[in-house]
């Protein structure tokens, strides 16, 4: 059975940096990402909803750039389940899921990063600039969005954490 892809990698029209997708997402937070329109999906919405089965795989082929933003938030997904593991309440785990997504960490091409191998490094230092900035604003915003989706009446969905020690192609952020 194959992994499921991103449905943005058919559209061109997105800026690339490195060999990643700027695309549009629904939030609050500033940053460099175009705004979505509310009424449909995004890829905030789409790594959300895939992530439970695409966990589930080790291998995972690349068929366009926005596949590679996908891969990027499915990690943080099950790094951010990993730091709920103690059942903190809603409010504490938004505030360590928060903090998780301003933390400083590595980009495509830097040592630090796990998945050099697949994404390519940013061309000059603006752009380096602007996806550190863009992924920024995905971890803020998937951070905010995965908290809504895990707590279910004040405590974890035991359907969310049993995945926590998935890892999705034997890596992590």
């Amino acid at each position: 059975m194959p992994a499921y892809h991103s449905q943005f990698n058919e559209n061109t029209e997105y800026r690339i940096i490195g060999n990643m997708a700027l695309l549009p997402i629904k939030t609050k937070f500033r940053g460099p990402a175009p705004s979505a329109p509310s009424d449909t999906d995004d890829i905030i919405d789409e790594a959300l909803d895939l992530f439970r089965a695409n966990c589930l795989f080790r291998n995972f082929e690349i068929k366009g750039n926005a596949d590679r933003v996908l891969i990027y938030l499915i990690l943080f997904i099950s790094d951010g389940l990993n730091r709920l593991v103690k059942n903190p309440s809603q409010k504490e785990a938004m505030k360590n899921l928060n903090t998780k997504a301003l933390d400083n960490f590595a980009l495509p091409g830097e040592p630090g990063f796990p998945l050099n191998a697949l994404y390519s490094a940013p061309s000059n230092r603006s752009d380096a600039d602007l996806l550190r900035q863009y992924l920024t604003q995905l971890r803020q915003e998937l951070a905010n969005r995965l908290v809504e989706r895990v707590y279910v009446d004040g405590k974890p969905s035991k359907w969310w954490m049993c995945f926590q020690k998935r890892k999705f192609m034997n890596k992590s952020l």
